[in-house]
């Protein structure tokens, strides 16, 4: 058998990783592996000692429920670093889930960020995953990544017009040529479609309820055309007037009201990303319409109503949660083809 020196020498320079680092989960890609990690972007610490007590699955589980002395939260927010130290943690933790121990360096790692990311924002991402343990960082936006997963011809002069709705960002962009031409990224989403319902069910039946309630509420029967049987499910929170639990029924129709606001705001930043779009491009979606990925594309008849405000068909991807890691993934693979999609750093000019 042939003795190849580069597989020999790669093994040791450590593995290749792509991140979807998401404000509601984070999913790893591993070269030649797939995706092998899908868990909540949650840490939990001990506010005494610093500490990290769990991540991920194990972290989420206690959200809303931990005593004073315990901090579970989510360091990401609408898709940026809120929390430099924790999500360095997270990183951390899930890097070394993964990635097998090497004997000299760590491993190679693309991170998948909103296309409306700023420079200060770059920065973080790329130093907290080298503070993580990564020997090296390259960064593509998310509706690149996701076009690449869904299979889109993104290098030819045609029109791909992806909306990626994660849990912290709506990221809305026409594609062609290895580049985003127009995009729209709004900090407007899953979590805040969420926070819609707490604040709908605050306010219609003085009872307050947690964001994971909402999030299940909004997988279960939340919907956003009024088609086909009415849903209602039963839910717990507490009475803000009498101050004791309570149990009460909710329908899709009210999930529905209360998920106006968010998805008015999505659909006036899509409306927005067409008119930017040059009219060429624009005939080009006409014929290809326009593709739904990450985890708010699983919102029931969202196609349906992006379709009836915009006049154009509306695809959903397969399996549009895992998309943006997919293509991410895809480029890890293949990267030499696709250095023109990655994200570089502006230079400095001086007067």
């Amino acid at each position: 058998m042939k003795f190849n020196f580069f597989k020999f020498f790669n093994f040791f320079l450590g593995n290749e990783v792509a991140v979807d680092l998401g404000t509601a989960t984070t999913l790893v890609y591993l070269k030649e592996r797939g995706i092998v990690l899908d868990e909540p972007s949650v840490v939990a610490i001990d506010k005494e000692t610093g500490k990290v007590i769990a991540v991920g699955d194990e972290a989420k589980k206690m959200l809303g429920k931990t005593p004073s002395e315990i901090l579970a939260r989510r360091p990401m927010k609408d898709g940026v670093i809120a929390d430099f130290a924790l999500v360095q943690e997270m990183l951390h933790y899930f890097l070394t889930k993964v990635t097998k121990k090497t004997l000299f360096l760590h491993p190679k790692v693309l991170i998948c960020v909103p296309s409306g990311i700023t420079e200060v924002e770059m920065r973080a991402v790329k130093d907290s995953a080298i503070q993580a343990g990564a020997r090296e960082v390259h960064l593509v936006s998310e509706p690149i990544a996701a076009a690449v997963g869904i299979g889109l011809p993104i290098s030819e002069p045609i029109g791909n017009m992806v909306i990626d709705i994660g849990g912290g960002t709506t990221e809305i962009a026409v594609i062609a040529l290895n580049g985003i031409v127009s995009n729209i990224s709004i900090r407007t989403a899953g979590d805040e479609m969420d926070e819609a319902i707490v604040e709908y069910v605050k306010r219609k039946y003085n009872v307050l309820i947690g964001m994971q309630t909402a999030e299940r509420i909004k997988i279960e029967i939340g919907n956003c055309v009024a088609i086909g049987e009415e849903k209602e499910m039963e839910i717990r929170g507490r009475d803000m007037v009498r101050g004791v639990p309570r149990t009460l029924k909710i329908t899709s129709n009210e999930v529905r009201d209360a998920l106006r606001e968010p998805l008015s705001q999505i659909l006036d930043a899509t409306r927005k990303a067409l008119d930017k779009t040059p009219p060429e491009l624009s005939s080009d979606i006409i014929d290809r319409g326009i593709y739904l990925t990450g985890g708010g594309a699983l919102l029931k008849n969202l196609d349906i109503l992006i379709q009836e405000a915009t006049g154009l068909p509306v695809r959903i991807a397969e399996d549009p949660r895992t998309c943006v890691a997919r293509g991410a993934g895809k480029i890890l693979d293949n990267i030499e083809n696709y250095e023109k999609v990655l994200l570089r750093e502006r230079k400095k000019t001086f007067d």
